[in-house]
């Protein structure tokens, strides 16, 4: 598992992100304080607060350098 720390500030952010990571057959969760959310449902992302950072955890294995490049626009550097 990875864990990075994103940024969804937007309506259009959001909609690109999950269109983006569904290609995948990974789990991906976001956490935000206590909450955990399947970061695959807009809905649930909708239900974050979306001002603040969030953390990503990417549930796979190996080689995860095509899925980093996906989520490189949301990463906080």
């Amino acid at each position: 598992m990875k864990t990075v720390q994103i940024s969804l500030n937007s309506i259009d952010k959001v909609k690109s992100f999950v269109n983006e990571i569904t290609k995948f057959d990974y789990d991906f969760d976001l956490v935000s304080g206590r909450y955990v959310i399947d970061a695959k449902s807009i809905m649930g992302i909708f239900s974050l607060d979306l001002s603040k950072p969030i953390d990503l955890n990417v549930h796979a294995e190996g080689d995860l350098t095509e899925i980093m490049s996906v989520l490189d626009p949301y990463i906080i550097k």
